[in-house]
């Protein structure tokens, strides 16, 4: 059994910001030299999500921003912004529905991503950040 783990460093704007983090993912894999096992991608965050879908504007910049403001709308009185009042409130709830972690299956070294898949880091916070994500494979090393 080998272990790789990674850093990624991002930079955001204002949220709902989408950025695909698919190729430094693949890359971390390749570097990890592990032929099969789990790939888990995490942020250290209670702002920000990491999910996959198909990496398109219409659905990252339009759909998904909007659906997110129906479901958890920014100026509503959340608990959290009565005790911090810094304009987050909605950031955290959002975060904490989607989830801060995805594992994805390493076969014959490559992400079993499905075709139209993409892995997206979703910055959710009021304002721009510097970001980390953890990339951390676990499995059987083999030669390619």
């Amino acid at each position: 059994m080998a272990t790789h783990s990674e850093m990624l460093h991002l930079s955001t704007k204002k949220g709902p910001q989408a950025l695909d983090i698919t190729r430094e993912v693949t890359a971390a894999i390749a570097k990890s030299g592990i032929r099969d096992g789990l790939a888990c991608i995490f942020t250290p965050s209670s702002t920000s999500a990491i999910l996959t879908n198909e990496f398109e504007p219409g659905l990252m910049e339009e759909d998904l921003p909007a659906a997110l403001e129906r479901l958890f709308p920014g100026g509503l009185d959340y608990g959290h912004e009565r005790r911090w009042a810094d304009g987050n409130g909605h950031s955290h709830v959002r975060a904490t529905f989607l989830g801060p972690s995805l594992t994805i299956p390493v076969v014959d070294g490559r992400l079993a991503l499905g075709t139209w898949q993409q892995i997206v880091f979703l910055e959710l916070d009021n304002k721009p950040r510097r970001r980390e994500v953890r990339v951390q494979v676990v499995g059987e090393a083999g030669n390619p």
